[in-house]
């Protein structure tokens, strides 16, 4: 299975993409495990996209051979709001999509809203199981991909701090760096545990 996650850049930020592949296999028990975490594509979308070409572009990647059929979007809609989660709904991307807001809470709420589910997320949860992963080394990520130096830097930036209330914060940008790839794949590997068994597996680079 695999999952798309998308972080909705506005004005100054870019868009992104990643698609992670969860790899699922039997178990000597029978049962069904899951391997590591294989990001198996990045995007940083240009400044000045325009979100209708934006939700082309995903439109695209979805109906491809490998991907049609087989994955989920997920979308960070904490800036944009309803109308480009609905031009996402509107081009029949032809799989499941979840829509998330993020939030600076300690709790996950989700509802039923025009056609899809609208979770809204602590930025620390969207970011939980991206560390797990981390720390465990479950996560791969092909070398060979365009943005993967900026990924790593991106990952190497994340910071979890508080505020002078006691909020906790997660993110690269409380140290002014970029963490629009860190999100987008922060995004589909939270859809992804939300959607199959524990992990298994090991990290590299590959």
């Amino acid at each position: 299975m695999h999952y798309l996650g998308l972080d909705l850049g506005q004005r100054h930020d870019n868009s992104a993409i990643a698609v992670v592949e969860r790899v699922e296999y039997r178990s000597a028990y029978g049962g069904t495990e899951r391997g590591p975490a294989i990001v198996r594509y990045l995007e940083r979308i240009p400044l000045g996209t325009s979100y209708p070409e934006v939700v082309a572009h995903v439109r695209e990647l979805v109906t491809s051979p490998l991907l049609r059929g087989r994955c989920a979007v997920v979308v960070d809609a904490t800036g944009v709001g309803l109308p480009v989660v609905e031009m996402l709904r509107d081009a029949q991307l032809g799989c499941e999509l979840s829509a998330v807001s993020l939030t600076s809470g300690d709790h996950e709420s989700s509802r039923q809203q025009n056609g899809l589910t609208w979770y809204n997320v602590p930025k620390k949860d969207v970011f939980g199981e991206l560390l797990v992963l981390l720390e465990r080394h479950d996560l791969r990520i092909p070398t060979k991909l365009k943005e993967t130096g900026s990924l790593v830097r991106e990952l190497s930036d994340i910071r979890l701090t508080r505020t002078e209330t006691g909020t906790a914060r997660l993110g690269a940008d409380q140290s002014g760096q970029h963490d629009d790839l860190a999100m987008a794949l922060a995004l589909a590997l939270w859809k992804g545990r939300k959607t199959t068994p524990p992990v298994f597996g090991n990290f590299r680079l590959v």
